[in-house]
């Protein structure tokens, strides 16, 4: 279909539902890979050979402020999205700058945590737990970080256009994105955070 014949997205036949379902096979093989950096942490996560320990680095009530800021993300996000539906441009940018903001403030807190590492003056080279450690949370950092700037590409043509039907889909990938690494973020709190300070 031509994109300059889109309109509201069509359930099953159109551009906005084939994106959606290509983005959706994109998560799970993204999935996959944050899987096998999640299953060697897990493997690994006792091999400190004396070093900092999981209790040693984890603050369960700091963990527990990263993830309603990540919680917090996501609803923002699935807002910008529903707004994008509307074709609410206001409601678009305001969410999704308001996502940015919360992402910053996640990605600064994320930085807190390393720095505490660093200044005990370990590394990711010192044992094979943290190798691990900053492997796995050092990755959900970089997909944080690709959202954010995301977040910037897509919110200039929402700026000068308003909302087309090109905007909506791009906008719903990348709801969809934030809403995938906060799920992402629940299972590291589980069984990282939550299960490293018992």
């Amino acid at each position: 279909m031509n994109v300059a014949e889109e309109s509201y997205p069509d359930t099953h036949h159109d551009a906005y539902s084939k994106t959606t379902f290509g983005f959706w096979v994109y998560l799970l093989t993204d999935f996959i890979f944050l899987s096998t950096i999640f299953a060697c942490y897990i493997v690994l996560s006792q091999n400190t050979f004396g070093g900092l320990t999981p209790r040693d680095i984890y603050s369960l009530p700091f963990a527990t402020i990263q993830a309603l800021v990540m919680l917090c993300i996501a609803f923002t996000a699935g807002i910008a999205g529903a707004c994008a539906h509307r074709k609410s441009k206001g409601g678009v940018i305001g969410f999704f700058i308001l996502t940015f903001l919360l992402g910053l403030l996640f990605l600064g807190m994320m930085g807190h945590e390393f720095s505490h590492v660093f200044a005990a003056g370990y590394s990711w080279k010192s044992t094979a737990f943290l190798s691990m450690y900053f492997s796995l949370i050092g990755m959900f950092g970089l997909h944080v970080i690709f959202g954010l700037l995301w977040v910037i590409v897509l919110i200039i043509p929402v700026f000068k256009q308003g909302i087309t039907a090109v905007s909506i889909r791009r906008l719903t990938c990348l709801r969809m994105f934030w809403q995938f690494i906060n799920v992402v973020w629940v299972l590291i709190f589980t069984f990282v955070y939550v299960l490293g300070v018992i």
